[in-house]
């Protein structure tokens, strides 16, 4: 688990990070979200002993992390939203470099960094000057350097930035098997719509102080007072209105052709039990799923509505 108690850092008078404190359960993929200038690349270099803090902790395992060391070096993994390649090295030469620099040598060495080319999808690339590579290519990886001495902890500083859609697809499936592999994921994003897909959480930063900490079912509820699901019926309309209305934690209810849009307020086995009510009442479902909220406008109202911690 990380856990950020009361962090501060200023540059002069600028304050980057006012007090922040948030808490990332393991195995998390967490989406930090924030406007340029928020304090997300702030607050993610001091997690990773690229930066001092002025006061608070930064927790893993129950450790405070802050005063550094080989402790912290070995927890957490950076990908840094720019980053370079070294000229005239190989992919696996890269790694292997990488390696050997956190003491992995030898015949530990190649099948190590072999596996971490498979791991990112860059197998076909092992001999390929990295110099060549795509920016896409590149960013993946940077990823399997910053695996190469399978931290706990990894910091992903807008990863997706500068990629086409096919590589951002293709880096989000490894996060997910990152995150399947128990990995802790805490990624810094301006694409929104991708976060709230891909995140079991959110952070929201705003002029340093963090204004939401918690799911994005949370994000949603808090955003506009309930989420909103979407039922297809092929027929029993009348019947199925009726059963969703009287339904406790339905908010509204509306009926476009044979779709249901429900504002609902309920947690997620207030869902379940809503569908399987339709459903043992011999409702002819199509689909009944969550509904997407405008991913800026969940944003824009948390931004505004102050500091909500909604932590699990």
């Amino acid at each position: 688990m990380l856990e950020i108690k009361n962090l501060n850092k200023s540059f002069g008078r600028f304050k980057a990070v006012n007090n922040l404190s948030m808490t990332i359960g393991d195995g998390e993929l967490f989406g930090f979200v924030g406007a340029n200038g928020a304090g997300k690349t702030t607050t993610m270099k001091i997690c990773v002993g690229l930066l001092a803090a002025d006061s608070g902790e930064v927790i893993i395992d129950g450790q405070n992390t802050l005063s550094g060391g080989r402790a912290l070096r070995n927890k957490v993994g950076y990908v840094p939203d720019f980053f370079g390649v070294y000229d005239n090295l190989t992919a696996i030469e890269y790694l292997q470099f990488f390696a050997g620099a956190n003491g992995i040598w030898g015949s530990k060495s190649l099948p190590l960094c072999e596996s971490l080319l498979e791991l990112v999808n860059l197998k076909d690339k092992r001999d390929t000057q990295v110099d060549s590579l795509s920016r896409g290519m590149k960013q993946r990886l940077c990823l399997a350097r910053a695996l190469v001495h399978n931290p706990d902890i990894l910091f992903l500083d807008e990863p997706a930035s500068g990629l086409d859609p096919k590589a951002r697809f293709e880096l989000k499936e490894i996060l997910r098997n990152l995150s399947g592999m128990g990995k802790t994921i805490v990624i810094s994003s301006h694409i929104l719509p991708e976060l709230i897909e891909m995140c079991s959480s959110l952070g929201i930063i705003s002029h340093g102080e963090l204004k939401f900490n918690g799911s994005v079912e949370d994000a949603m509820l808090l955003s506009s007072g309930s989420i909103t699901l979407e039922a297809v019926v092929t027929d029993a309309t009348e019947k199925a209105a009726l059963l969703i209305k009287e339904t406790p934690s339905v908010v509204s209810c509306e009926l476009v052709g044979n779709k249901f849009n429900i504002g609902f307020s309920g947690a997620d086995e207030d869902i379940t039990a809503l569908m399987k009510k339709l459903i043992m009442n011999d409702i002819p479902l199509i689909s009944f799923n969550k509904k997407v909220e405008n991913v800026e406008n969940i944003f824009i109202n948390i931004m505004e509505g102050g500091n909500i911690n909604a932590e699990n």
